[in-house]
This record gives structure tokens, C-alpha cells and sequence, in this order.
């Protein structure tokens, strides 16, 4: 019998329900099978075949709802992954409830369904770079300012980070270089060499500070962790820095200073990764075994076109080289993309998908018009930026497109999950029409939020700048809490020896 709880409600799934119903043993066509050893079998059942177990008889289908089951299936399939199975009385409903929320967030991204507020910034303020991390912005300025913005929520209150303060410090603070931020720690690395650390759990304070000889060219923070690099030289300009997630014991570090890709590890010589003269890295990222970077060929060897090389990092050696194009690729997207698979921008106005276990193009759409700036993917859909400040969101097995948003400025960051995304348009010139008092309000800093599921019970929202004050129509299904229209990009990179913190 099924139990009831307290409310007086029946529950269709018991808790335990074959020590509810008292079976010990499980008929099995011609033989009796103990309980658990039945369940061992049904644990190998997806759920149309428990479905179908549940209906040859009443044993059979109190077997079949064992919440073992269902909550095996829903860790399977990624759903409450940080839950256990003590957490829910039906883990059946609860597979149920996923999928359906699932299946309505996937429509709200098709159809560009959702809600949509804007963020105001004050006139003057220009943005230098922008991070995220499962929805919390991090952006910084040329006043000098870093911000946060947690899309997460519905508070637009952004709170500005405190800089390190020292002796001599009455003038205006130099410009921000680099931002970076993780689940626990925001990095922020100024002109002037400095670089400040803050836990996003203590405050706005700085945790850490330190100051090199001259500014900083590129910054990276792990993921997990407190590990912080960063690159500074006046003799070669470090164009990309990635440090390798999900590494035990010393971080690792993958830099890229012109033509040549380095592979550094803390308190250990640096080792060259890759290296060919005359031919530079246009992108780079990594993820835990794995390096993927574009290396641009001026023509000296008319065989080889400009490429995508992917590399091992445990044997230093070239796996694949895919790609074949003579626009030089812009952005890769290996860490954030589904296994064996990456995608990449070309200024060829083309994204390509890539199976790397084949070295083959799965997918190429034509994109955008003056060239591909920032892309992701995951298992259905693209989502990609262009120069013009076009972000276009891809149907990635019909290789159609979706919709797309405009703002006036190259899109520069692109984030997202399942249910938000976030975009930055960064502008490339140095000082901002409006950015005086007596200017006319057209480069105001605008972020707009956008929950794309109001239906299926959660908060789907986008981030996007967008150059009419009104919204109204603009249903973007991707929670982007932070697109900034006509805020500054203007980064002086300079690289020096490489430091990593841990």
C-alpha cells in the first residue's frame, strides 16, 4: 500500500518501499531472486524499460519505483548532482519535474522567450574587461573601479570593490587591465602593475596585494582553488594565459607570447609547448588534458592554412590540426564545450564546430560580418559574437539560426548555462561620446537582465546592451545579467616573467 504522509496527502512513491510492502524475494520468471539482487539487474533499465517493468506485476512495479532507481537516473542524467538520496520522498516526480523544466527552458531559447530589465551606469565610466562565473560579473573600468553584478538574483545593486589602499594614494587610480573571478576569489589587475585579490565570502576589502615592476598583459584564476597568475615584460607582449583546471598539486599554466605557446609549471623551468617562427597565436584555451590554440601562417608555406592545433599536455605532442582556413581564427572554446568536441570563430565571418576525434567540421555557419569575436556551445545550440556587436544564437545540428541581438560594440565575453547567458560589448575607442556631463545620455553604461522562463519556475535571464531604452519585445532566453553598450575596452598588455600564487 502506498504510504501517506503527514498532510493527509497519498505519496505514489514510497520511500522504501520494499521494506514497506515487506518483499524480500522478487519473482523472476522461474525462479525467486532476493530483493536487492533484483534491484542490482533493474539498475541497468533506463526509464521506458522500468516504465514496461511496472506493468507485468505489482512486484514488479514496486521493484520499479524503487527510489534507488530513479535517483541513480536523475544523477545519470545531471540532474541534483549535489543532492542525496534522503533529500526527496519521489525522486520519480522529481526526474519528471526536471525534464520538464528542461524541456521548457530549451523552448524559451528557441523562441527567445523571456523578460528583460536594464542596468544603468553612470556617464564617464568606461569598461576595460569583463569576467564571469556562474553568473556573477565582474567588471572593471578606467576610473579604476571594479564592480560585481550577481545575475543571479534580482538586486542590480553592484557593489565596487575597494582597492588596496597605500601611502601616496590621493590621485586617481590607474586604469583596470584584467578582471577575472571564480566561485570564491574576483582578481583585478591594474595598469600600474598592481593586482588585488578579493574573497567574494569577506567583504569588499582586498585579501591580497601585489604590485609588479610594470602592467600587467594577461591574467588568469583557477577555477577551483586560489591560484592567481599573471604575466608582465617589457620584451615580449603575452597575448593569452590559461591556467589548467582540475590539476592536483602544483597549478599549470599555459601562456602564449607571439609565436610561441608555453607550458609553466610553479617553482619549475618553463617548458615550450609549441613554436614556429613567423606564425602567431591567435587564440588560446585549455581545459584539463588539453590545449587548443590558432596559429596564423603568413603565407611562407602556401600548404598549410591557417589552423587550429590541439595538443596533449601530458606528452607535449600535437594531436590534431584542424581548421584549413585563410581567415586567421579569432576564439576557441574547448573547456566549455561538450567532450570530443570544440568550436571556434574565424574572421572568415564563419563558426565551426569540430569533432576532435575526427579532426572534422561538424558544423560552419556564416556568422558574422566583420569576423567572430567570442563563442561557446553545448550539446544543441552555439551561441557566438561578432565584431559589428551582433550576438547570434545557433540551432547547432540544423546549423540554422535562432535569433540574434545587436549592440553598437564588438562582443567581447559570452557566458552562459541553461537557463542565463551573459554577454559584454566591449568598444574599442579610447574615450566615449557622452562621456561628459554636457553630453547627450548615448553611451550610458546599459546592462539588461532577462528571465526567459517564467513558466517552467525559474529565472532565464539575458544580458545584453541594447540602444533603444525600451525593451519591449525583446525576449532574450538566456539570463545574461550583464551587456554593457557603450563602455570602453582599451587593455595595454605587457608580459614579464610569469607569476603563478597558490
Amino acid at each position: 500500500m502506498p504510504t501517506r504522509g503527514v498532510s493527509g496527502c497519498t505519496d505514489p512513491c514510497p520511500v522504501v518501499p520494499h521494506r514497506a510492502n515487506e518483499i524480500n524475494e522478487v519473482p523472476f520468471f522461474d525462479i525467486q531472486l532476493p530483493y536487492e539482487l533484483a534491484l542490482k539487474i533493474f539498475q541497468y533499465l533506463g526509464k521506458a524499460e522500468l516504465g514496461r517493468c511496472a506493468q507485468v506485476s505489482r512486484t514488479w512495479k514496486i521493484l520499479a519505483e524503487d527510489e534507488v532507481l530513479w535517483y541513480r537516473l536523475c544523477q545519470q542524467e545531471g540532474y541534483l548532482s549535489d543532492t542525496s538520496i534522503s533529500d526527496r520522498s519521489c525522486w520519480k516526480l522529481v526526474l519528471r519535474s526536471c525534464r520538464a523544466r528542461e524541456r521548457a527552458l530549451k523552448t524559451n531559447w528557441k523562441n527567445r522567450i523571456g523578460a528583460v530589465s536594464q542596468l544603468q551606469y553612470e556617464l564617464g565610466k568606461i569598461l576595460c574587461d569583463v569576467h564571469s562565473w556562474d553568473g556573477v560579473v565582474i567588471a572593471g573600468y578606467t576610473s579604476g573601479e571594479v564592480r560585481l553584478w550577481d545575475t543571479r538574483t534580482w538586486d542590480y545593486t553592484a557593489p565596487i570593490l575597494e582597492p588596496a589602499h597605500g601611502p601616496g594614494d590621493a590621485g586617481p587610480r590607474p586604469r583596470v587591465s584584467c578582471v577575472r573571478i571564480s566561485s570564491s576569489l574576483a582578481v583585478a589587475a591594474h595598469e600600474d602593475g598592481t593586482v588585488s585579490v578579493w574573497s567574494l565570502m569577506l567583504g569588499r576589502e582586498p585579501i591580497h596585494h601585489y604590485q609588479h615592476n610594470q602592467s600587467v598583459q594577461a591574467l588568469a584564476l583557477g577555477a577551483a582553488g586560489a591560484t592567481v597568475a599573471t604575466a608582465s615584460s617589457f620584451e615580449v607582449k603575452v597575448n593569452f594565459l590559461n591556467l589548467v583546471p582540475d590539476v592536483t598539486g602544483s597549478p599549470v599554466t599555459i601562456a602564449a607570447a607571439e609565436d610561441i605557446v608555453y607550458l609553466l609549471k610553479a617553482q619549475v623551468p618553463g617548458k615550450v609547448l609549441h613554436s614556429v617562427y613567423g606564425q602567431p597565436i591567435t587564440c588560446l584555451d585549455v581545459s584539463a588534458h588539453e590545449a587548443a590554440f590558432g596559429v596564423k601562417n603568413f603565407g611562407w608555406l602556401l600548404n598549410e592554412p591557417n589552423q587550429i592545433l590541439l595538443y596533449d599536455l601530458e606528452t607535449s605532442q600535437c594531436l590534431k590540426k584542424m581548421g584549413n582556413s585563410i581567415g586567421d581564427f579569432t576564439c576557441v572554446n574547448l573547456q566549455n564545450s561538450p567532450p570530443n568536441m570544440l568550436v571556434s570563430g574565424n574572421k572568415d565571418r564563419r563558426v565551426r564546430v569540430f569533432d576532435l576525434r575526427r579532426s572534422e567540421s561538424l558544423c560552419s555557419v556564416y556568422a558574422h560580418q566583420l569576423g567572430v569575436s567570442a563563442v561557446q556551445m553545448d550539446d544543441w545550440k552555439i551561441v557566438s559574437g561578432g565584431e559589428e556587436g551582433l550576438v547570434c544564437v545557433w540551432d547547432q545540428r540544423m546549423g540554422t539560426k535562432l535569433w540574434e541581438m545587436h549592440a553598437r560594440h564588438p562582443v567581447r565575453h559570452i557566458w552562459f548555462n541553461s537557463h542565463s547567458l551573459i554577454t559584454a560589448n566591449i568598444p574599442d575607442e579610447k574615450s566615449p561620446r557622452g562621456g561628459s556631463i554636457t553630453d547627450d545620455d548615448l553611451t550610458a553604461h546599459r546592462k539588461a537582465r532577462w528571465d526567459p522562463w517564467k513558466e517552467a519556475g525559474g529565472s532565464f535571464s539575458c544580458s545584453n546592451c541594447t540602444d533603444s531604452p525600451s525593451a519591449e519585445g525583446f525576449l532574450y532566453s538566456a539570463s545574461e545579467a550583464s551587456n554593457f553598450d557603450p563602455l570602453w575596452q582599451s587593455l595595454t598588455l605587457l608580459v614579464s616573467p610569469v607569476e603563478i600564487y597558490n
